[in-house]
């Protein structure tokens, strides 16, 4: 075993410090989306969307990865219908930048966010809903 030397030590100390920084940059994620803020954003969404299926709008807890205009107890537009989404991160951000111009014909009225930081927040917030 190798004599732990002031040089080792410090070579641990900048290892520890990279590795640290590697794992935060995974864990928050590249965009950096602030999840509170997203939450806060989300109540323009829950004003027709709720959390518990019982919205205005359809249910859209666990929505990442699911087709589009597929789940009961809501009537979606043809146009919706027609298209033949799946909700990737792609999708969903472009539906959430403008709706209408993502799906001409969408029942969606909300006119989208502008601001792409707003939808990063909006995202990794919806990701938490499942």
């Amino acid at each position: 075993m190798k004599a732990l030397t002031a040089a080792n030590l410090g070579r641990i100390g900048v290892a520890t410090v990279l590795l640290a920084a590697s794992f935060a940059a995974v864990s928050t994620g590249a965009s950096a989306a602030d999840l509170a803020r997203g939450e806060q954003l989300f109540h323009t969404c829950a004003a027709c969307h709720s959390v518990l299926g019982d919205g205005i709008g359809p249910d859209i807890t666990g929505i990442y990865g699911q087709p589009a205009a597929m789940r009961g107890g809501f009537n979606y537009s043809e146009a919706l219908k027609r298209r033949g989404l799946t909700w990737t991160e792609a999708n969903l951000r472009a539906f959430i930048h403008n709706p209408q111009t993502f799906v001409p014909g969408t029942l969606m009225t909300f006119p989208g966010y502008e601001r792409t930081a707003d939808i990063d927040d909006v995202l990794a917030y919806l990701k938490l809903l499942k």
